[in-house]
């Protein structure tokens, strides 16, 4: 999209107010000043390890720097997540902003960030480390500039948003947290503003027999992996929608033990998305009729096969991230967008994606993801790197945003 929707006069009037507050100018310039500061703050995070699930050790060293700069309401809740809350005068809303602290790497991984000039080579230096580093900058140039906010700002470092972690850690905080507008932090390009979350659902499904020899058990015992081809096959022919965009694959696929041998068992894992999520249920109907279906014909297929050789199908989710789409005059989407227009950035990506922001997308909560500023390359390989560039425009992006959202002294909260 190039053509976007307008942004809305209050918002862009709300902004600029904004910028002609001598406190605000202050934390902006507490950002554009402590670059150094916060890169090496990056640093530091990044070499504490953090894998999905194993959170705990990063989570404990950002409860301590919250508490540094000036939050008294810290702790962990009931999943790992940390949260820590800067009161408003009323406090009547909050505002949650949000930044991931696992990694893909496991724990062995070698996180020790190396230097080359101003590019910082280490996995997860960039995702999600300088979302964390953003997310310390914003309150700590919110409390060095003194700027009281009417709604509740509640900053959050949340777990398990990698892979199989199924962004645990955002569903938990929306689940059990009233949120009043969630703003994510995550990747680098300040131009991009996400206005939708792609949803998926995985599942691991498995087929199991007996087995047996190939010739001597030859037709008194079902085979796993024909099973799992039959339901490949139906699978195939599933019809989806342009639009909204749906889209299915059998990812992995394993089983078997010789060629020699009728197969015992077999397992494919699914990924199924889309970005609505009355289509994402449909498919996933559609995948899991077609198991029972394919077990049905291959136990059908061999009469004189004995009950007790006849397979059976298990189904485990695995995978669970809910879709949601935001209206353009979403007053998070608006802010971010006057917001972004003030600090001369322009919209690259007002797309779709799957973050942290799903949760609260998908419940309707005013919502998206915004970036960290610098430029990540190669995230989730071992020769991720971080180039240290224009870190100042991620922190700047999401102050201003914010404020909008949570009104100062000159300001009326939007939302």
């Amino acid at each position: 999209m190039t053509n976007h929707p307008p942004i809305l006069e209050q918002y862009t009037n709300t902004i600029a107010a904004l910028l002609k507050n001598n406190q605000v100018e202050k934390a902006l310039g507490c950002i554009q000043d402590q670059t150094e500061l916060a890169m090496q703050e990056q640093v530091d995070l990044c070499e504490i390890s953090a894998p999905t699930f194993q959170e705990e050790k990063r989570a404990d060293e950002l409860v301590k720097r919250m508490k540094q700069y000036g939050l008294t309401d810290v702790c962990k809740d009931g999943i790992g997540n940390v949260l820590g809350r800067r009161k408003g005068k009323t406090g009547a809303k909050t505002i949650a902003i949000g930044a991931h602290m696992d990694s893909v790497f496991p724990a062995e991984t070698d996180v020790k960030v190396r230097r080359e000039g101003n590019v910082y080579w280490a996995p997860g230096i960039g995702d999600n480390c300088s979302g964390l580093r953003a997310l310390l900058q914003v309150l700590r140039a919110l409390n060095e500039a003194n700027i009281e906010t009417d709604e509740d700002i509640l900053f959050v470092g949340t777990v398990g948003e990698e892979g199989n972690g199924d962004i645990r850690g955002s569903k938990f905080l929306c689940a059990n947290t009233k949120l009043d507008a969630f703003i994510a932090v995550d990747s680098t390009d300040v131009g991009r503003v996400l206005r939708g979350a792609v949803g998926s659902h995985r599942w691991r499904i498995a087929v199991d027999g007996p087995g047996g020899h190939s010739f001597a058990e030859f037709g008194k015992t079902p085979s796993a992996i024909h099973t799992v081809c039959r339901a490949g096959a139906e699978i195939a022919k599933i019809e989806v929608p342009e639009d909204p965009k749906t889209t299915f694959t059998i990812g992995t696929i394993k089983g078997g033990t010789t060629v020699n041998t009728i197969a015992a068992h077999c397992e494919v894992d699914v990924d199924i998305r889309s970005t609505d999520n009355t289509e994402l249920k449909k498919v996933e109907d559609a995948v899991l009729a077609a198991f029972e279906k394919a077990v049905k014909e291959e136990n059908a297929r061999w009469p004189n096969a004995l009950p007790e050789t006849h397979l059976k199908v298990t189904t485990t989710q695995i995978g669970n991230r809910p879709a949601g789409l935001r209206p353009h005059d979403c007053p998070v989407l608006q802010s971010a967008r006057a917001a972004q227009k003030a600090l001369g950035i322009e919209l690259t990506n007002y797309g779709l994606s799957s973050t942290d922001a799903n949760a609260a997308m998908s419940l309707n909560i005013p919502s998206t993801c915004l970036c960290s500023g610098g430029k990540g390359i190669g995230a989730h390989t071992l020769k991720e790197h971080f180039v240290f560039e224009k870190t100042e425009l991620g922190p700047k992006l999401i102050l201003l945003t914010s404020l909008a959202l949570a009104g100062t002294s000159d300001t009326k909260p939007l939302l």
